[in-house]
C-alpha cells in the first residue's frame, strides 16, 4: 500500500512541485490549498504524513497543528514554511512537528531524504 502525503500548502508553484517529486517515488498526494481545507481532509482521512505550511489563508498551520493536537491525531508532521522564527520552531515541536525546513533554504531533491524516513 503507497503511503499517502497531504500536502498544505497555499503556493501553486511551490505545491505542485513537491507533489511531482513525490508522485515520482510512487507516494499518493492529497492537496489542500489553505488550513481549512487541511483540516477537512484529515478528519476526513489521516495521512502518513502532512507537509504543512504556516502562513495560508482561512486558517494558518498553527490552527491545523493545535486541531490535529485536540483531536489526538497521530501522523508525522513536517513544517514547510518561510518562517525562520526560533520561537515558531519551539511552538512547533511543542504542537507535534517532527521536523521544521525553510522552504528558501530548501533544494527540491533534498526533500525527498527527509520524509521519506517518516513514511516507512
Amino acid at each position: 500500500m503507497k503511503p499517502t502525503v497531504l500536502i498544505a500548502e497555499d503556493d501553486a508553484f511551490f505545491r505542485e512541485t513537491i507533489q511531482l517529486s513525490l508522485e515520482e517515488h510512487g507516494v499518493n498526494v492529497r492537496l489542500a490549498r489553505n488550513g481549512e481545507e487541511a483540516i477537512a481532509m484529515i478528519d476526513e482521512e489521516r495521512p502518513g504524513l502532512l507537509l504543512l505550511d504556516l502562513l495560508m489563508p482561512r486558517k494558518d498551520g498553527f490552527a491545523v497543528l493545535q486541531h490535529v493536537k485536540d483531536r489526538q491525531y497521530a501522523f508525522p508532521i513536517i513544517i514547510l514554511s518561510n518562517l525562520s522564527d526560533e520561537m515558531d520552531d519551539e511552538r512547533c515541536r511543542e504542537l507535534g512537528v517532527k521536523d521544521y525546513y525553510i522552504k528558501s533554504d530548501m533544494d527540491e531533491d533534498e526533500l525527498w531524504p527527509k520524509i521519506s524516513v517518516y513514511l516507512s
